[in-house]
């Protein structure tokens, strides 16, 4: 009966640590991968805080700041007149849509030399792709309507 009672005392504590290891692993993991966005301007306001944690800053590219070495890119995000020095060094280039005044989404680790580290990097499409809102688009869109309602009627 000893022997049966201590199995299964052994038995449980390795079902223990198991348990607890995976509990942390799944803890650790999910506080390195966590990022907060911020702005430009609450980066400059987060102090000593902005240094410790995974961050994500938007801005457009600053035309001319963009300087590619391999797969290290150095570039400049803007947001409201503030201006944001950016490394990224990443395992993918960065994409196409990466350009002069495009929208861009750097995500990474804020240093104290004043740059950003990033380590993921999104680019939006440029709004040139976008239709353009005003009365040239709608009169177009007001004609195609009309020849198709005019050719459903036939």
């Amino acid at each position: 009966m000893y022997s049966r009672r201590r199995k299964y005392a052994q038995f449980g504590i390795v079902i223990a640590i198991i348990v607890l290891g995976l509990g942390y692993l799944a803890y650790t993991g999910v506080q390195e991968s966590k990022s907060y966005y911020v702005t430009l301007k609450e980066l400059n306001t987060m102090g000593d805080s902005a240094y410790s944690k995974r961050l994500r800053v938007a801005g457009n590219v600053e035309a001319g700041s963009i300087k590619r070495q391999g797969t290290r890119v150095q570039f400049a995000l803007r947001e409201e007149g503030r201006l944001l020095p950016v490394v990224y060094n990443g395992t993918e280039a960065p994409p196409d849509t990466f350009k002069d005044d495009s929208q861009a989404l750097a995500e990474g680790t804020y240093g104290r030399d004043g740059v950003f580290h990033a380590n993921k990097l999104q680019a939006k499409c440029a709004s040139k792709y976008a239709p353009k809102q005003g009365d040239g688009a709608k009169a177009g869109m007001t004609e195609k309507a009309q020849a198709g309602s005019a050719n459903l009627s036939q």
